[in-house]
């Protein structure tokens, strides 16, 4: 028997899943779809697991995902309890990145953040914003000379939908957040599609979401390499879940149905102006 218990050894040992070392990337535990979010079981979903899958398949690694609040991805990276942390970019947290050598990925996907507020007061000036909806822990990127100057106050909520709801109630000017994932909240989960819109007009981010790594500047490179050879992948990916739906238009975020019934809207609302200055 001694042979045949040395024959299943080897072929366990030998299996190529076996022997794939498992990587952990650190995640964020909060909804944000369609870049992510976590399912009713904690599972990580959306584009971004879609993506890092594909990459973990391409490669022949074993990808885990520990979801963490945002501010314990950074320390957890640092401690090498987490091997990678998504999403991520140079331009973030500077100041607690000071002394830490960390290595990033191209970009995986690009975003917009700016100002959401009802299509009625789309194109008014900066001077209108006096109150802006805010989610905890979120910088206003554009704004802070104002906001320190008394001119902008800010109302913060806890959440994504804590906000939305004040947006709509209108007890605040407009909402602050990533433009593709609040317009996916009010097309899909609040069921109100164009409730809210993006300003281009107003002060707004443009980044990108990145890889990073302290301790495995080889995979980032080998990620790189994934990303370059399999754009068309990626490509199909971002269009499957739109997250740069429309990125350059007044509608980020929108499905093209919704697009033309907003724009339908506001030219009826031109036609309407001058017969109603006649009167």
């Amino acid at each position: 028997m001694q042979p045949v218990r040395l024959c299943l050894f080897s072929t366990i040992v030998l299996t190529p899943a076996a022997l794939a070392q498992t990587y952990v990337v650190g995640v964020e535990n909060l909804p944000f779809a369609p870049h992510y979010s976590l399912d009713a079981q904690g599972d990580y979903r959306g584009f971004a697991r879609e993506v890092l899958d594909a990459f973990a398949a391409d490669s022949g690694l074993n990808l885990s995902y520990k979801a963490l609040p945002v501010e314990q991805l950074l320390p957890a990276l640092q401690r090498g309890e987490i091997d990678f942390k998504y999403p991520d970019s140079p331009h973030w947290a500077q100041a607690e990145k000071a002394g830490m050598t960390l290595h990033y990925s191209q970009a995986v996907v690009d975003y917009v953040d700016g100002v959401l507020v009802a299509p009625q007061r789309q194109g008014r000036a900066l001077d209108d914003i006096q109150r802006l909806s805010l989610v905890q822990g979120w910088t206003p990127r554009g704004y802070e000379q104002r906001i320190g100057s008394g001119q902008i106050q800010l109302g913060y909520s806890d959440d994504l939908r804590q906000m939305i709801r004040q947006a709509l109630k209108q007890d605040t000017d407009g909402a602050y957040f990533n433009v593709v994932v609040a317009a996916y909240y009010l097309d899909n989960i609040r069921a109100r599609p164009g409730a809210l819109v993006f300003d281009p007009t107003l002060p707004h981010t443009r980044g990108s979401f990145h890889l990073s790594s302290a301790r495995q500047p080889q995979l980032i490179a080998r990620f790189d390499r994934f990303l370059a050879e399999r754009s068309a992948q990626v490509a199909a990916l971002k269009a499957s879940y739109r997250v740069e739906a429309n990125l350059d238009s007044d509608y980020i975020g929108l499905e093209q149905w919704k697009v033309d019934f907003l724009e339908r809207q506001k030219e009826k609302a031109g036609a309407q102006a001058p017969a109603s200055s006649r009167h």
